[in-house]
């Protein structure tokens, strides 16, 4: 007989495109865990907020899984710091759900701590029990971001909540966990690292010239790639600072990908008209290039087109843009942040640096750039790295075992007799198209 699982992920549907204000990480954390459960037998219903009149209450997604739309709040996009207030709502609108299709699940996987909010009152309704990924912890979150984070001060109380009552938490790297028994007085024995992971259906290998002639940038410049979000604490800011200290270097070009829109908006975008103002203030504004959100199809060529992925945040729960480009063979120049340095192995895969310290970044780009065998080796060794760890196969074997243990453990009232072992599929890992 088929699991049942419920996802929730409040503002992060899997539908939604990629790079916009809320959308990023979680939104393909939740699509391709997903994708992945539903090729394992799993029947998966993933619950989100309805931000837009026009969608479907339920959408048939793919072979597996269906995609609800929750009524909370307006039916229109509201800022994810915005939407606390609606998750009575939301919880209401869900058990109404539960009720009329008289579904019955064997566990919820909440995504982020308002659907941990919702999973925990679910839970004292119907007694479902429940996992969680946090995505970001607002402890964490304050320390960086101080009187710039917006959310309200009770996140932090319902967290603190849910860490006790949830039936197992995931970390998504070590550095997670340990910010959870730090802050949180979390249970280590009632956490699991399970890390994030990269479709390699979608990124892969591309001859570098090939991905350049697609993208028509120039086949003998340096290219540095920064892709995500726009907001401050992504660290685009530092990454132009460091390529002003890099204008000796002859051909050397910053793309910056994302944003809200498909074409910047420099007047209007605060973080887009501060980042311009960097770039004039350095003296680079002809080497960097802002692209503008991307299609995700697109991402592969910019992977691929690119000689360094850099990538530094201030914190970073994860980050599974790094995992994206190591698959296409680039190496990353990451911050020595959360799971970065997880995901990143210094002076192997790629390097780490401190945030906030253009100097130590420029000083990895030239050092990167100075060496063909080194970075050669750098590119292979990601792959390798990416394609043992990371793949999203990998991190569903992962939470599948982690579900059957809970679930087990609510039937019988103890865990498993034996330990369910978990070994990484061996993949054969593309290697065309490497070139210094």
């Amino acid at each position: 007989m088929k699991k049942k699982l419920a996802f929730i992920s409040e503002h992060a549907s899997p539908l939604a495109l990629i790079g916009g204000v809320d959308s990023g990480g979680q939104n393909v954390y939740v699509a391709e865990l997903c994708k992945q459960l539903a090729r394992m037998g799993y029947s998966i219903d993933i619950f989100t907020r309805k931000d837009s009149k026009e969608l479907e209450n339920t959408v048939l997604w793919l072979p597996g899984i269906r995609v609800i739309h929750i009524t909370a709040g307006p039916e229109d996009t509201v800022p994810k710091e915005q939407l606390l207030g609606y998750m009575s709502q939301f919880t209401e609108n869900m058990l109404a759900f539960i009720e009329l299709e008289r579904v019955e699940y064997d566990l919820i996987h909440a995504n982020f701590f308002m659907s941990g909010l919702v999973a925990y009152n679910i839970k004292k309704q119907l007694g479902i029990p429940y996992v969680i990924t946090f995505h970001a912890l607002g402890k964490i979150r304050m320390l960086h971001q101080k009187e710039q984070d917006c959310f309200p001060a009770s996140r932090l109380d319902i967290e603190d909540l849910i860490v006790q009552d949830a039936d197992r938490i995931i970390a998504e790297c070590p550095q997670d966990a340990q910010d959870l028994i730090d802050y949180y007085n979390a249970d280590l024995s009632r956490i699991t690292i399970i890390p994030c992971g990269f479709s390699a259906s979608e990124f892969f290998v591309i001859d570098k010239k090939k991905a350049r002639v697609i993208l028509n940038l120039p086949v003998n410049e340096i290219v540095l790639l920064q892709l995500g979000r726009m907001v401050p604490r992504k660290g685009v800011d530092n990454v132009i600072r460091a390529l002003g200290m890099l204008k000796h270097i002859p051909k050397i070009r910053l793309m910056v990908v994302g944003g809200a829109d498909e074409k910047p908006d420099f007047i209007n975008d605060p973080e887009f008209k501060r980042l311009q103002q960097i770039a004039s203030d350095e003296l680079v504004v002809d080497s960097v290039t802002f692209t503008g959100r991307k299609n995700r199809s697109e991402l592969i060529y910019y992977y691929c087109a690119a000689d360094f992925f850099i990538s530094t945040p201030w914190y970073e729960p994860f980050g599974i843009t790094p995992l994206e480009a190591m698959a296409c063979g680039t190496p990353v120049i990451g911050s020595d942040v959360g799971g970065i340095k997880y995901s990143v192995k210094h002076n192997s895969t790629g390097f780490l640096v401190p945030p906030h310290n253009p100097e130590a970044l420029a000083r990895a780009i030239e050092k990167g750039i100075s060496n063909p065998v080194m970075y050669k080796n750098l590119c292979r060794r990601s792959l390798l790295r990416v394609n043992e760890m990371f793949t999203w196969e990998c991190v569903a074997e992962k939470a599948s075992v982690l579900y059957e243990n809970v679930v087990f453990k609510k039937i019988h009232g103890k865990k498993p007799g034996r330990s369910i072992q978990y070994s990484a599929p061996v993949r054969q890992i593309p290697t065309v198209g490497l070139m210094v």
